[in-house]
């Protein structure tokens, strides 16, 4: 199957390429971008018997194995006031990402179209990555390589329509409609309204996020997030990541979960970076699927010997309020509190 998609996807890049090359009255632009990462992951605690890899967030569900994390191609093309972006991607984190997908639906990262009327309202219609959350799906794009516990059971991507407008002066608001979170394809639900405002400046962005509806079950979903990052100097800066959502089904009460996180980011180089992850997820009430509190402590280095390439060493040690990790010994139910885990991953990007 994955040959199969490659296949195809070769064969559009070339005939896409070749069209555009023959025709020289268009004034149009594309660009090509992309990424291929792999990782290895090793649980401290080691529980080979269980098994279970001590894991509850995206993108790196293994123990003591080399992996492929994902190999990514992006397409942007405008012409004037319109423009397409077809953001493919192989490997086990698209996979996870478009989890509802199947066959050559799954690569499809974000495919969308856009029109712009003027240059302060932006139309755009399709998949794309959620505006909800401080990580993102691309690893070159996050200094950490692990997810948080928040970006892992908050939306991935949206199907809809949404307007994106620029107000002046670093203000900006989006407004949409779309199928339930992370469906592709939605007949006959319920739709989700998407919202954002907006604010950025030179050292300090902001934005405060919002997700409502109902999702395939009937059960209403709310989401709100903040995420802030401030620049204190060429080599200091700070991000901020913090969200609530609740769900209410059809019948019972409403339960919810949230999180926060700091982000410490320190680049005493240009070749070397170094950021500290402390986020706090709640979820008392199981929302998530949990029934408890849980913190991580990431600590990543980011090294970078050559452009485009980047080498993450990290050290994460999980823990929560009660015994939700699997220790070498353990049978079916969990005893400890904590774990740790180590990550290498290569990232090369163009």
């Amino acid at each position: 199957m994955v040959r199969k998609i490659l296949a195809t996807a070769i064969i559009g890049m070339s005939i896409f390429s070749s069209v555009y090359a023959q025709d020289s009255t268009k004034s149009g632009t594309l660009s090509i971008s992309g990424s291929v990462d792999a990782f290895y992951r090793y649980n401290f605690d080691n529980a080979k018997d269980v098994p279970a890899t001590n894991n509850y967030t995206s993108f790196t569900n293994s123990h003591n194995s080399f992996e492929l994390g994902m190999a990514s191609l992006k397409f942007e093309y405008s012409h004037g006031k319109v423009g397409a972006v077809a953001d493919l991607g192989f490997g086990n984190r698209v996979s996870e990402f478009s989890y509802n997908e199947m066959g050559a639906l799954a690569a499809i990262k974000q495919a969308y179209v856009t029109y712009a009327p003027s240059e302060n309202v932006t139309f755009s219609m399709g998949k794309w990555a959620t505006h909800v959350g401080y990580e993102l799906l691309d690893p070159q794009l996050n200094r950490n390589y692990s997810m948080s516990y928040m970006f892992s059971y908050g939306p991935f991507s949206h199907t809809g329509l949404k307007v994106d407008f620029s107000l002046g002066e670093g203000f900006g608001a989006m407004v949409g409609v779309a199928n339930p979170t992370d469906y592709l394809a939605a007949s006959f639900a319920k739709k989700n309204v998407l919202a954002q405002v907006s604010k950025t400046s030179d050292n300090f962005s902001a934005f405060l996020n919002y997700v409502g509806g109902k999702d395939l079950s009937s059960n209403t979903i709310n989401q709100v997030g903040l995420t802030a990052t401030g620049t204190v100097s060429d080599k200091f800066s700070i991000g901020y990541d913090g969200t609530v959502k609740s769900v209410k089904p059809m019948t019972g009460s409403s339960v919810s979960w949230w999180g926060s996180a700091l982000y410490l980011n320190v680049d005493p180089t240009d070749k070397l970076g170094l950021t500290a992850r402390g986020e706090y997820f709640s979820d008392k009430k199981g929302a998530a699927g949990f029934g408890t509190s849980l913190f991580d402590a990431t600590l990543s280095l980011n090294i970078k010997p050559a452009e485009g390439f980047m080498i993450i060493p990290e050290l994460r040690l999980d823990t929560a309020k009660d015994p939700i990790f699997y220790k070498n010994s353990d049978g079916i139910n969990p005893t400890s509190k904590s774990t740790t885990s180590f990550i290498l991953a290569a990232v090369f990007s163009f």
